[in-house]
């Protein structure tokens, strides 16, 4: 038998149903976008509870694939999502720095203020 390298990741399945429905859940929807499943372990098994009575059913289950044959062990068989675009950043007008020095003693000498003596 050939060498295999197998990732795993931790998924939760929740169903009102049961908690074999909520395990089924959980790998329902990562056989959508993963291949080659190979093992699914419950590792965890518990219940939501609302007023009293059971919500749902959750089960905590690790799950996993094989890595494709000739990829490297950063590619993995999941298929590769992209990273949300960016908005442009608007470019912020530059501050009037120089405006906002000169008008301040301008207001202060229209105000009678004088300036304090050097020395």
């Amino acid at each position: 038998m050939a060498e295999s390298v197998y990732k795993v990741v931790e998924l939760v399945g929740t169903s009102t149903v049961s908690w074999e429905k909520a395990a089924a859940a959980a790998i329902s929807l990562a056989s959508k976008s993963l291949r080659d499943l190979r093992v699914a372990e419950v590792t965890q098994l518990d219940m939501h509870i609302v007023d009293g009575k059971v919500a749902a059913y959750r089960a905590k289950v690790n799950l996993s694939f094989k890595y494709e044959s000739g990829d490297s062990l950063d590619k993995v068989s999941a298929p590769k999502v992209s990273a949300p675009k960016k908005a442009p950043r608007a470019k912020a007008a530059p501050a009037p720095e120089m405006a906002v020095e000169e008008a301040a003693p301008k207001k202060a000498a229209k105000k009678g203020k004088r300036k304090p003596a050097k020395g």
